[in-house]
């Protein structure tokens, strides 16, 4: 069972809405909106995405990691090494 269950819908209706973001801007390039509009637009989709990742890390780290650290101290290792990865792969994005 992944982290975010129980905020599946939430999830789901934040990428919706990214996606209508994603292709608006498509529309924008294609009626030639101004650069800085554009990328105005790019960075909001950029900052929500962003939201969304630190959302799931939250939620992996309240959940994943602490059922494997209550199983066992190595699952607990093993699940913050993952996280913290999966983090730095955040960060560099």
């Amino acid at each position: 069972m992944a982290g975010y269950s129980g905020t599946k819908d939430q999830y789901a209706k934040r990428l919706r809405r990214i996606e209508g973001q994603v292709r608006g801007i498509a529309r924008m390039v294609d009626e030639d909106v101004y650069c800085i509009d554009v990328l105005t637009q790019i960075s909001a989709v950029t900052k929500a995405l962003q939201a969304v990742g630190i959302g799931l890390v939250e939620d992996h780290l309240n959940h994943c990691v602490v059922d494997a650290a209550k199983a066992s101290d190595e699952e607990g290792r093993e699940k913050v090494t993952e996280a913290a990865e999966a983090i730095a792969r955040l960060v560099r994005s």
